[in-house]
């Protein structure tokens, strides 16, 4: 993982971290043609200083689903793991907002995920599927997930637990906010749903999610 003098250098271009600051308030995912337009560069230079980005693991680089002829877009986004001190906001004040949320409400961890996941940004491209979408969505949120399909049954590994440190603390709070997130975003996509988290040892990850693609997919 790049160092945090490599993530300063990568933003000490002016122009490097207004770009990166564009994608920080973006609501969804950002393709270099969007980039080109509003900050008047090439699209050359765009796309260097995103490699930048991208190498220094602030920002997160997707292909987007074909869309007739040429080569399907690149579309960029803010890293869930990056540091708040870039000015964005990390994975663990995302945990302690939820956590002062479940304090303040009295309701269980389950129900506070939940709608959180129906709170995140849709936006994708993948319409027509919701496992792409869903699985998507999770990227975002930091989980890495990748999924296996077999008829209407979807299980979706999360390789990577973004409050890791903090499940080691107290596992049944942040897994249930993990299934509630992983719900409400099945949710928020719609045509499937979330069933079961199959909790795993935080330090390795590799939690799965058992889903099922509903019949209004």
């Amino acid at each position: 993982m790049p160092t945090l003098q490599v993530q300063a250098r990568a933003l000490g271009d002016p122009t490097r971290h207004d770009i990166f600051q564009y994608l920080v308030d973006a609501a969804e995912q950002v393709d270099v043609a969007e980039l080109t337009e509003h900050f008047g560069l090439n699209h050359n230079a765009i796309r260097q200083h995103l490699a930048k980005l991208v190498e220094a693991e602030l920002v997160l680089e997707s292909t987007g689903p074909p869309s007739g002829r040429g080569r399907p877009r690149l579309r960029y986004v803010v890293n869930p793991s990056t540091d708040s001190r870039w000015g964005v906001t990390g994975p663990y004040e995302r945990l302690s907002m939820l956590l002062t949320e479940i304090v303040r409400t009295g309701e269980s961890p389950v129900e506070v995920g939940r709608r959180a996941g129906l709170r995140m940004p849709q936006g994708s491209d993948f319409d027509a599927d919701p496992v792409l979408a869903f699985v998507e969505q999770m990227a975002r949120q930091g989980f890495d997930p990748t999924v296996r399909r077999r008829g209407d049954r979807v299980a979706v590994t999360l390789e990577t637990c973004p409050f890791a440190s903090a499940v080691l603390t107290d596992r049944d709070v942040v897994c249930d906010l993990h299934l509630g997130m992983a719900q409400g975003v099945a949710e928020a996509v719609g045509g499937m749903e979330v069933e079961e988290l199959i909790a795993k040892d935080p330090r390795q990850a590799r939690c799965r999610l058992r889903c099922r693609i509903t019949e209004a997919a």
